[in-house]
């Protein structure tokens, strides 16, 4: 049964900090428009229109200056509308794909000459069946050798199941919004143990975003800020932080991005720290060819 999705917010706030000179969005999408961009047939939630124009003139507002488009569920393996907002963004945003254990070298190559650099795995209950693990092990070796990572997104429930996986994997894995642990259960619960396992082994990296999605109290969201900081504190080389932009499958609490934005003060209060999660981090897994802007 098909769910529809609440449009994201209206008219989210100017932050009131100021983003270091060549932050990164490590974590949007682009939706639609459905006229140019249908979606998957087989999806399990009918996002809002959310273009390209608009995920650009939010960003500049923000203050964000490269972004990193992943590709959602309701768009399944046709990764066209990604693609078409990498190629209008003048080298400012690169890509994580979804493809199927089909997909052929010309097409993985046309992706990476399209500003890909990573394919997305789900495991979350509420988009349908999960990633196949033969086709995960299958795609991992074939992305290896153009540099890409495996982005996978799981629920918390999931991650004893999936570790043992995750680390036969010889490839570098980002996790998904601190691992959609219940912020509510506090610092010390064991999916969060598992997560900072995890990240022990240095081929994991972490998106220190989705707060809205782990917390338990509401907007603005500051039950998730700790489960961030501690992350950033303790892995401060492999995080990533993004909006999550047009928050897919929210519900009531729609975040004000600006707020989100704001969220970062307490993340990373530690200026060279908030420029290593911004900055040089996306540049490094994403932007490897280049340095970080100054």
């Amino acid at each position: 049964m098909l769910s529809e999705n609440r449009p994201f917010h209206p008219a989210p706030s100017k932050p009131k900090i100021t983003l270091p000179s060549g932050a990164c969005d490590a974590h949007c999408h682009v939706f639609g428009p459905a006229h140019a961009f249908p979606f998957a047939p087989e999806r399990t939630y009918t996002p809002a229109d959310a273009p390209k124009e608009m995920l650009f003139a939010l960003h500049d507002m923000l203050g964000i200056e490269r972004s990193v488009l992943v590709q959602a569920s309701c768009h399944g393996t046709d990764n066209s509308a990604m693609l078409d907002a990498i190629a209008a963004s003048q080298g400012r945003c690169r890509g994580v794909a979804m493809v199927d254990r089909t997909v052929s070298d010309e097409e993985l190559e046309r992706l990476h000459e399209g500003g890909v650099r990573g394919v997305r795995f789900n495991f979350v209950s509420h988009l349908g069946k999960d990633a196949d693990i033969g086709a995960l092990r299958l795609i991992a070796a074939r992305i290896a050798p153009l540099g890409w990572h495996a982005v996978v997104h799981f629920d918390a429930n999931r991650l004893k199941a999936l570790a043992p996986v995750l680390k036969s994997l010889d490839l570098t894995m980002v996790i998904d919004h601190m691992g959609r642990v219940d912020a509510s259960q506090g610092l010390e619960q064991a999916a969060f143990g598992m997560l900072l396992d995890l990240m022990e082994d240095e081929r994991f990296w972490v998106k220190v975003c989705g707060a809205e999605r782990i917390s338990r109290a509401g907007p603005p969201f500051h039950d998730a800020v700790p489960f961030a900081r501690a992350l950033t504190r303790r892995f401060p080389g492999r995080v990533l932080w993004g909006t999550d932009w047009p928050h897919p499958n929210i519900g009531k609490n729609m975040p004000d991005d600006g707020m989100l934005v704001d969220l970062l003060a307490e993340i990373a209060p530690d200026p060279p720290v908030l420029r290593m999660l911004l900055v040089d981090n996306p540049t490094r897994l994403y932007w490897p060819e280049t340095t970080a802007p100054a």
